[in-house]
């Protein structure tokens, strides 16, 4: 447990980490997502355990595609979305809590002691 001292925000500890990719591009988070970590763990991404491992690569990655259109305007109509809000899925992979938005944002820090170890 975390001293009073000690920060508990993601945010603030030396193994978070964000960045982004553009859902309104048609961008996926799935190669950003292999990227951050590669970089976090300071391995080559092909050393990494396969994301598939973790999360279904194309299902992430269409998924995102597929909200991208929920997240302010309607995409049939262009009139503005009912609840505007933000998707999100977290997943584990190597040792990392993955938070993926559907405003474009990755969210990758340590995992908590409740998460389900993909690697």
């Amino acid at each position: 447990m975390p001293s009073s001292d000690e920060s508990t925000d993601p945010a603030e500890s030396d193994a978070s980490y964000a960045t982004t990719f553009d859902p309104h591009a048609g961008d996926g988070p799935s190669e950003r997502i292999i990227d951050a970590v590669a970089a976090l763990t300071n391995e080559d991404p092909l050393e990494l355990t396969p994301l598939y491992e973790a999360v279904d690569p194309d299902a992430l990655d269409a998924l995102f595609v597929h909200s991208r259109g929920r997240s302010g305007l309607s995409a049939a109509s262009g009139d503005p979305d009912v609840d505007g809000g933000i998707d999100e899925l977290w997943f584990t992979y190597e040792g990392f809590d993955v938070g993926v938005h559907s405003d474009g944002e990755i969210l990758i820090q340590e995992a908590t002691q409740g998460s389900s170890a993909s690697a």
